[in-house]
């Protein structure tokens, strides 16, 4: 005789939007409450955008500091993103609510999901700060090839960003120093996906792992939007291995709550 599974609410789409938005809400409200994510979104965008500006100058290529600029405001959204996933698991635990979520009927994928989104609509705020960065100080011509495809390509890349960061969340859930497993992968990842450094200058055998990051298509895409070239296709690849990703996340949600619920282990972990 089989066991019985346990009661997974369905989730139509008006259910979906709502808890969506009130997710994204709270969890918005709860990091502009931290001194320390604040502190992080405020100053890491600023420090990323200097020593790019720097570098770039440095290394004979000023007249690349607009994409300088873009792929130091990705960098600061992108550990935003992981930082914020990491903690908001790690705050759970900390808390005392996560053997609650597991349990519940909702999905936990939309618990976890509004929080990497919420991350990445915090995060952009690097790249906001990082371009008024480098055109007051630095003098950087805001000279965008199509600033309506950027804007395109900026939201797909924040998209790919929250994809990515929802697969690793899935994991944070057993694991109880999350936070030090987001802080050893963010300059991996950024480096794999070519934010500051192109891949290209990276060992060869680093290349068949960019090609299936969606964020080193996202990166593509904006900086590319930015100086000029192919953007459809970056675009195209982001989304498509974007929803991989969400697929590969829901698979391990599901593994996650199913071992949860039979082993009665999660706070033990």
């Amino acid at each position: 005789m089989s066991e019985p599974r346990p009661y997974v609410e369905r989730v139509g789409p008006y259910r979906f939007l709502r808890l969506m938005a009130i997710g994204v809400r709270t969890h918005v409200l709860y990091m502009s409450r931290s001194p320390l994510q604040l502190g992080e979104a405020v100053v890491t965008p600023v420090v990323f955008a200097t020593l790019a500006f720097y570098l770039f100058r440095a290394g004979g290529q000023g007249d690349q500091l607009l994409q300088a600029s873009v792929g130091a405001g990705l960098m600061g959204t992108w550990s935003s993103v992981l930082s914020g996933s990491g903690a908001a698991v790690q705050n759970q635990r900390w808390l005392g609510t996560m053997e609650t979520l597991v349990a519940a009927p909702t999905p936990l994928v939309l618990t976890l999901l509004p929080i990497t989104v919420s991350t990445a609509l915090v995060g952009s705020y690097s790249m906001a700060a990082t371009l008024l960065w480098g055109v007051v100080l630095f003098g950087v011509p805001l000279t965008f090839a199509d600033p309506l495809i950027f804007v395109v390509a900026l939201l797909v890349c924040l998209l790919a960003l929250g994809v990515v960061g929802l697969l690793l969340a899935s994991t944070f859930v057993f694991l109880r120093n999350a936070n030090a497993l987001a802080n050893s992968l963010t300059y991996p990842i950024a480096m794999l996906s070519g934010m500051l450094v192109p891949i290209s200058v990276l060992p060869e055998w680093t290349r068949p792992i960019s090609w299936v990051l969606p964020t080193e298509w996202g990166t593509r895409a904006v900086t590319t939007a930015a100086g000029g070239g192919e953007v459809i296709l970056p675009m195209v690849m982001a989304a498509v291995l974007g929803a991989v990703y969400v697929i590969l996340a829901l698979l391990a949600l599901a593994h996650v709550q199913d071992r949860a619920r039979r082993a009665a282990t999660l706070s033990l972990v």
